[in-house]
């Protein structure tokens, strides 16, 4: 079948000779979706959400997860991508933007979770350097454009059989917007990779919000230590953005995990001067328990759950199954910052898994000392 003229077809903003339908890679793994985190500076709340189309796959999808003392509450949705259009929503799920790049709007409707909230950017988006990884059969595992923003929000959310306000004073959040090539859906056959599979993943991504400025660092490294991804930037809330160089990132560890507790950063201005960046661990929620993020075994990003699809799913991190679990993916923790004296709070996302020669991690089941 042809792909079909849609709404989108209206606009000029075609990048190849098709309709807006049809993605230029025929990769079953093309993406397009939304993260947003929400955090609550005065007391223990997290939420994270997030929104994606799947053309190749005909799916869209959406998830939101709230962590609260020692659970994880979860609502998903999932329906059939017919059409791509300006429509950002599936089943109660929905994003309306109100000013593109700065302001949006985030509802979720559904009895056990819900919300409305809106964010509001705290400087323009800031485009991330585009992020690839290669795969030793020189397959594109992930080749994506990201951009970031940091700001606030505002609004009600109800979890837990409790309402809350959402007060731009006290909650802060990140967001990013990335398009392109990583794993999705179904499992590709998995042929020479069982065989001979990575040895290693070492991720860090640290976007912060302080009163005049924001911070976003990214470093993703091999497991010999080698940095395939290097991006620290400065976001002056006026819009003047300054390159913080290349991060010497040193982080703790509690005892017998690997899950971090505080990270330092040495960084450098471009008129030469060292800035120190302190971030400690708060609360946190793990993205492959529930949200769909790697190692997920509940739900998969862009999987064929049936039309429409929703279902809700709470986690006891206490239970010995679940606890287990953590460990093996990539964690989202409230980081509460310190800078030249200002502090700020934000994300502190952080994976390692495998060997990190830099860290002293020799394989897949070694921990801090």
């Amino acid at each position: 079948m042809r792909p079909t003229i849609g709404p989108l077809d209206e606009y000029p903003i075609h990048q190849t000779p098709q309709p807006m339908a049809r993605v230029a890679s025929s990769d079953k793994n093309f993406y397009d979706r939304s993260y947003y985190n929400a955090i609550d500076t005065t007391g223990d709340l997290m939420l994270i959400t997030g929104f994606g189309v799947y053309p190749n796959l005909g799916v869209k999808d959406a998830f939101a997860t709230v962590r609260r003392g020692n659970a994880q509450h979860t609502v998903r949705f999932s329906d059939a991508l017919d059409q791509r259009g300006l429509d950002l929503a599936v089943g109660g799920y929905r994003i309306e933007v109100i000013e593109p790049l700065h302001k949006l709007r985030v509802v979720c409707e559904h009895e056990d979770l819900s919300f409305d909230m809106t964010w509001e950017g705290s400087h323009p988006v800031v485009q991330e350097e585009p992020h690839t990884i290669i795969t030793g059969m020189n397959k594109a595992m992930i080749d994506a454009q990201r951009f970031a923003q940091v700001g606030t929000w505002s609004g009600t959310l109800h979890v837990d059989n409790t309402d809350f306000t959402i007060d731009p004073g006290a909650w802060v959040g990140t967001r990013d917007r990335s398009w392109g090539i990583r794993p999705v859906g179904d499992a590709d056959p998995a042929g020479r990779v069982a065989a001979e599979p990575s040895e290693g993943f070492w991720w860090l991504y640290v976007p912060l919000r302080f009163d005049d400025y924001s911070i976003i660092v990214i470093v993703q490294e091999e497991p010999n230590g080698f940095r395939t991804l290097n991006d620290a930037t400065r976001i002056w809330h006026d819009g003047r953005i300054e390159q913080l160089g290349w991060p010497r990132v040193h982080l703790t560890y509690r005892s017998g995990t690997r899950i971090p507790t505080a990270l330092r950063l040495e960084l450098m201005t471009p008129d030469g001067k060292p800035l120190e960046v302190e971030v400690e661990a708060g609360t946190n929620i793990a993205l492959h328990v529930g949200c769909g993020y790697g190692g997920d075994p509940d739900w998969v990003h862009g999987q064929w759950k049936g039309r429409d699809f929703a279902q809700s799913q709470s986690y006891d991190l206490t239970d010995p199954a679940i606890a287990g679990r953590v460990p093996f993916g990539v964690i989202d923790h409230v980081g509460k910052a310190r800078c030249n004296g200002d502090q700020g709070w934000g994300l502190f996302e952080h994976g390692s898994l495998g060997r990190h020669d830099p860290t002293g991690f020799a394989d897949w089941g070694s921990v801090a000392p």
